[in-house]
């Protein structure tokens, strides 16, 4: 007698790990593994959160109405052309399930989402990784991968890990290259941090045609990512198909609440932008001074580069010792490199103490400034 089996592409896939949480023997840890939201949770969304304690028999909104009508006000779209899930991933998951399979493949950039490669693999589709220049996403490289079978391609602008990001310019490009029966999934997980004026979430490709989509997260900026909240804005004909392969109640009911809460607070999301914007700077500043790369980033973190994987994994340990947890990224083929979150502003100064205190003894090594 025989076990059941899975598809054999499904023991292929690496699991996703996430940021770990806790160091064992250590009471007090900085976690800056996860690229959660500097300030916690929203007052607003904790209050909301807390109401809906005695309605948690009730089943859901099925539809998010309420939340999807939310997220349309605040963004000027239409809420018809939302869909909510279980986070960003969960709509990730569908698309691939429902446009991706085999012999329909997907494309993304080499150092993209994990997750875009475990759903597409999940699916049955073959998974293609182009080239990226400068750790970047590289458009003509992402075209030259796109095949006949090519159904799917994957962009997170900005990108995660790595923070970089493509102008609206390039992104258009992009999609003009593409053939119209491929569908370009633009995830925008960290747009709320981006300043530049060159950048576009993805709602003008998503209103331009009937091939773009676009996630967006409350698990960033907006500090619900306990919650999992994610939505996406699409063409009618890509929302429809999402209804109809999605959970029929894939938000709770305080999650709805929370979202809609955090939606309504009073300016959080300029208040995490601003932070950002200060204080990532101040990061790779000191982390630079300290000799160490960092590569320039859009998100809330920057990828701290230090040259090789022996010299990452000693500055992960040193870190550890502080009590202070960051994302090693070996498994997207980064693993001379940390990715930091950007803290509170007492946690950005106790990261570049404890890595420039850590330079000072790492073998040949020299800090500058």
């Amino acid at each position: 007698m025989t076990a059941p089996r899975p598809r054999p592409e499904i023991l292929g896939i690496s699991p996703y790990i996430g940021g770990e949480s806790t160091i064992p023997g250590v009471n007090r840890t900085v976690k800056l593994s996860s690229n959660e939201g500097a300030f916690g949770v929203p007052p607003g969304a904790q209050a909301a959160f807390t109401r809906m304690a005695d309605e948690l028999h009730r089943y859901p909104d099925g539809g998010a109405d309420e939340l999807r009508r939310a997220i349309g006000a605040r963004w000027g779209l239409d809420p018809a052309r939302i869909v909510c899930g279980a986070g960003s991933d969960d709509i990730i998951y569908q698309l691939c399930l429902a446009y991706g399979g085999k012999g329909r493949d997907v494309v993304m950039s080499a150092h993209g989402f994990s997750i875009y490669h475990i759903a597409a693999t999940y699916a049955g589709s073959q998974v293609a990784k182009a080239p990226e220049r400068d750790l970047t996403a590289d458009v003509d490289a992402l075209l030259a991968c796109v095949s006949a079978a090519t159904r799917v391609v994957f962009l997170a602008n900005p990108n995660n890990p790595t923070g970089s990001m493509l102008a609206h310019e390039e992104v258009a490009r992009l999609r003009a290259g593409l053939p119209s029966d491929v569908l370009l999934v633009l995830d925008a997980a960290y747009a709320e941090y981006v300043a530049r004026p060159d950048y576009d979430a993805g709602a003008r490709l998503v209103d331009a045609g009937d091939n773009t989509v676009m996630t967006r997260t409350f698990s960033k900026v907006f500090g619900l990512g306990g919650m999992r909240i994610g939505w996406a804005y699409a063409p009618p004909a890509v929302i429809d198909v999402l209804n109809r392969v999605r959970a029929p109640f894939n938000v709770s009911i305080a999650a709805q609440a929370a979202a809609i809460a955090a939606l309504a607070e009073p300016g959080w999301v300029e208040k995490g932008r601003d932070h950002n914007l200060i204080y990532r700077p101040i990061l790779a500043r000191g982390l630079e001074e300290a000799g160490i790369r960092v590569w320039p980033s859009e998100g809330n973190f920057v990828l701290a580069d230090f040259a090789t994987p022996e010299r990452s994994r000693a500055a992960d340990a040193f870190l550890r010792t502080r009590g202070i947890i960051v994302r090693p990224v070996g498994g997207y083929g980064l693993p001379q490199c940390l990715r930091i979150t950007v803290g509170t502003a007492e946690e950005v100064e106790a990261v570049i103490a404890a890595l420039r205190a850590f330079m000072l003894t790492a073998p040949g090594t020299t800090a500058r400034g």
